[in-house]
């Protein structure tokens, strides 16, 4: 009974982690265009335009290093990695906050992008502590954290945000130093050193973490499935904002609530329904249903211009968290256990690739559809359309991996006995199923 209750409470002090984490990234999402306005003295396109490039900063420190920390926390543990994190995005915020020119923003995202291994981390953190089978179920705990930090920090920061754009980014840095001293005094480690192994720096790169699991086709399989639905989720984050403010004349505190309701819609299908529906149906046909749902939300958002439609399209488009918990479900059985934290930072290498370009591309085609003269029509809603397209690819490909590989009976490899650490990078750890 004390063993059932000490992984409640560490279950419970993960998810709390993570929901901080994103009250944080949430806090500042609606105030960001009036800010970035204040800055330039520009218009909401040429603010939509630098925040692309903002995200992008951020992305490509992330992408780059994600796999050097995914790899740190296969060796010195989860909780250090954290910690150092939570201590970065603190001091990100609090330099946005006193930000008096635009590259006081950028230095911000950098060191924020170079710290922002919590979500990678913490993913591998909850397959540390969660048997291969409950493992969706507890990355739907991990989206539903996702979801709900949505909702309270968009919230807060449009509210806060009458007060002026900078009052977010204080609450933001507050909120993260509080994370920092919650996983300082509370969370414990979940990788015992017993399962640890070296560090191997040709392998903690972006390419040379996928090339290490290369060994495992339908990995590579599903990561590109990943980046696919990653690329279309970048635009939510990177011009629902400015679309909001464009088409409809939002104000910060509007913004705030229509991704609260968002968020609301995603954490109940990610906290109530992934598990049921995963047990009852299995994983492969709950992605479908999330990938079915992002195209028609993508697509419906992109040609409304009637709020009470925005909001119908923001319920649909809730569904779509369906899918990440299933496809992370699926990948993370498919590499032994002191490979998660790897797997994660490749997995967050490949949403942060997307990071990378999907802002710049969304920005640019609000920006060139809402302001050029040589656009062929006004359409602010462009970037979601492609959004769509995007979602439409990562449908095609599961597809394909589902009939190739099998995905309903599909054995579970993540318990198999691994060889010793010292192996080379691409050396098997595991017997490779048949078919590989």
């Amino acid at each position: 009974m004390q063993a059932a209750t000490r992984s409640r409470l560490t279950l419970t002090c993960i998810l709390i982690t993570i929901l901080l984490d994103m009250i944080g990234v949430g806090i500042i999402v609606p105030v960001l265009p009036e800010l970035l306005e204040q800055l330039t003295g520009g218009s909401v396109a040429q603010a939509a335009v630098i925040g692309g490039y903002l995200v992008f900063a951020y992305a490509f420190m992330q992408f780059v290093f994600s796999p050097v920390l995914g790899n740190l926390s296969d060796r010195y543990g989860r909780r250090p990695v954290l910690l150092c994190s939570l201590l970065g995005l603190t001091f990100d915020y609090l330099m946005m906050s006193i930000a008096p020119f635009v590259w006081y923003l950028f230095i911000g995202r950098i060191i924020a992008g170079i710290a922002g291994a919590a979500v990678a981390t913490a993913t591998a953190y909850m397959a540390d502590i969660t048997p291969p089978h409950k493992r969706t179920q507890r990355f739907g705990l991990i989206g539903a954290a996702f979801g709900l930090g949505f909702i309270i920090g968009p919230v807060i920061g449009g509210e806060l945000g009458e007060f002026g754009p900078r009052v977010p980014f204080y609450a933001a840095a507050a909120l993260a130093f509080a994370n920092f001293l919650f996983g300082l005094l509370v969370l414990p480690e979940s990788l015992p050193k017993t399962s640890r192994r070296k560090f191997d720096i040709r392998r903690a790169n972006p390419f040379g973490a996928i090339a290490a699991l290369r060994q495992y086709p339908l990995v590579l399989w599903l990561l590109a499935i990943l980046f696919a639905f990653s690329l279309a989720a970048q635009s939510l984050p990177s011009v629902f904002s400015y679309f909001t403010v464009e088409v409809f004349r939002f104000t910060s505190s509007n913004i705030g609530r229509s991704l609260g309701a968002f968020g609301i819609g995603f954490a109940i299908c990610q906290a109530f329904l992934v598990g049921p529906l995963v047990k009852r149906l299995g994983e492969t046909p709950v992605v479908f249903v999330g990938l079915l749902a992002a195209i028609t939300a993508f697509a419906g958002v992109a040609f409304t211009d009637e709020v009470f439609y925005l909001y119908v399209f923001i319920m649909i488009g809730a569904v779509s968290g369906l899918a990440a918990p299933a496809i992370n479900g699926i990948l993370s059985r498919q590499v032994p256990d002191n490979a998660q934290g790897e797997l994660q930072g490749s997995v967050n290498a490949a949403n942060s690739l997307a990071t990378v370009l999907g802002p710049l591309a969304a920005t640019q085609i609000f920006s060139y559809f809402t302001n050029s003269a040589d656009a062929p029509g006004y359409f602010p809603g462009a970037p979601f359309l492609a959004a769509s397209v995007c979602v439409i690819v990562a449908l095609v490909l599961f597809a394909i991996a589902a009939w190739r590989y099998d995905l309903t009976h599909r054995p579970s490899i993540a318990n198999r006995p691994v060889v010793p650490e010292m192996a080379p990078p691409g050396q098997l750890r595991t017997a490779p199923l048949d078919d590989e």
